[in-house]
């Protein structure tokens, strides 16, 4: 009989263990460290028409992770839908870590279907308002997993009033050079998609977005979960119609015709989403990070938004620019009366546990930083460039001279070490003519309306860095 009860324990473990697996591999991505002392608290907020909740994001995301499978729903859990592990008496709600925040409510008097069932339900924000009220029968299990940042948008009027308080002056001196530099040097434009928008042009730009991510994680030498090519299939097919009923929006930044910052956010009544965000890493000299977050925020206070979710996972922008700080939880309810729902339950705390500690000891980067590098063996090492500008005062024969185009794939560096001059100097992008000086291979004339330069580029890879 001992034998018989230790082997059905040591299965139940590693049946919830084969469930959830991958989402531990697919969402150990943001480790939580510790939180900024700048903390705004204020009281839970009653969220109207959720997105995540919303038929179009149900009906997408089941197709394409609960294809065949049957959701159900509970009467204690009016609100939601599940799938049902196929051999447990496990339910987790439809969209599980995709979503940036469920809410829901519990109804007390409907309760009878509840026996020898556990119902999981991801990522739900602190701050919204959820009563989790539980009687003598039913049991809860709360997990605080990831960390989230938000701003509370109705303390300011203006996006200078909110600068004015969350940044000094030196700080805000510089957010703004930031935005004068990169308006000045580039044919600028913002757009905000949301409502209306031609397939034709929304694929365009989610091909954009995507070339765009990898670029930047190719960049980190690190694998990103968004790129998976099943999450990219479902952000792609999901996005279009939460567009087009308002839901959702897609934030671009343009120099001229093409892409270099895209934002995927989601909405409900208050509150703007940040989903996914990425620029181009080329223009990283002027901080497209902030001049993002500075225009988004400067969106949602024309349009009267509440509320700006940074959403989980901890990066150091958001402590930067967040008024408040707040955790992600995972809720477990389950029949108090089930030794077996029991069992689940706690089996599912514990795990969730290791999750939280795992992500406290940075494995996640660890194996996010090895993934990369087992499939891109042959990646070379990255190299740090040194730029030398030295202004010149006599004519130059540029008759003499070979031009470069900036937009070929092998002038890259050439092109980043524009944008460098840019940054330091009062012309255009769309003025500059770059020169390869005769007999050398990096040094070059960037020959602008506003003076001529000579340009020198250094190498530097990361070993010989370390090995300095």
């Amino acid at each position: 009989m001992v034998l018989k009860k230790m082997t059905r324990k040591k299965s139940l473990k590693q049946l919830i263990f084969s469930r959830h697996i991958d989402n531990w591999q697919r969402r150990i991505l943001e480790p939580t460290l510790s939180l900024p002392q700048r903390t705004h608290i204020f009281a839970p907020m009653l969220i109207q028409h959720n997105p995540f909740l919303s038929p179009t994001f149900t009906a997408v995301w089941s197709k394409h992770f609960a294809a065949g499978e049957t959701l159900h729903t509970s009467d204690f859990l009016p609100s939601l839908k599940f799938t049902k592990h196929k051999k447990l008496p496990l339910y987790t709600n439809v969209g599980q870590t995709f979503t940036k925040g469920i809410n829901y409510h519990i109804n007390l008097e409907k309760t009878l279907g509840f026996n020898n069932k556990v119902f999981l339900i991801y990522d739900i924000p602190g701050y919204f308002e959820v009563n989790t009220q539980t009687t003598n029968d039913i049991g809860l299990h709360r997990s605080k997993q990831y960390p989230g940042f938000l701003i509370d948008l109705t303390q300011f009027k203006d996006l200078n009033s909110y600068l004015a308080s969350a940044f000094s002056k030196s700080s805000r001196y510089k957010l703004k050079k930031y935005k004068k530099r990169f308006e000045t040097s580039f044919d600028v434009r913002y757009v905000m998609y949301k409502g209306a928008m031609s397939r034709d042009s929304y694929d365009e730009i989610f091909e954009s977005f995507r070339q765009l991510l990898e670029k930047r994680f190719h960049d980190k030498q690190i694998t990103n979960n968004n790129l998976d090519p099943k999450e990219w299939k479902f952000y792609h097919e999901v996005t279009y119609p939460m567009l087009l009923e308002g839901k959702a929006s897609l934030f671009v930044i343009y120099d001229g015709k093409k892409p270099i910052g895209v934002t995927l956010n989601f909405f409900s009544e208050n509150i703007l989403f940040d989903a996914i965000t990425v620029f181009d890493i080329d223009y990283a000299k002027f901080h497209l990070g902030s001049i993002t977050i500075m225009a988004l925020l400067e969106w949602c206070l024309e349009n009267n938004l509440k509320t700006f979710d940074f959403s989980k996972g901890f990066y150091d922008y958001k402590t930067r620019w967040a008024t408040t700080t707040y955790d992600f939880e995972y809720h477990i309810y389950y029949d108090t009366k089930s030794i077996l729902a029991r069992s689940i339950a706690l089996s599912l705390k514990k795990f969730f546990e290791l999750k939280q500690q795992l992500r406290q000891k940075d494995i996640n980067e660890k194996v996010h930083r090895l993934t990369y590098r087992f499939k891109n063996r042959n990646a070379k090492p990255k190299e740090s460039k040194t730029y030398v500008f030295t202004e010149i005062t006599d004519d130059i024969a540029v008759d003499d001279l070979r031009s470069l185009s900036l937009e070929k794939p092998e002038n890259r560096d050439l092109k980043l070490m524009v944008f460098e001059y840019l940054y330091l100097n009062d012309d255009q992008y769309r003025d500059i003519i770059a020169y390869a000086v005769p007999n050398t291979t990096d040094n070059f004339y960037i020959i602008g309306k506003t003076k001529k330069t000579l340009a020198t580029l250094a190498y530097e890879t990361d070993n010989q860095k370390h090995q300095n």
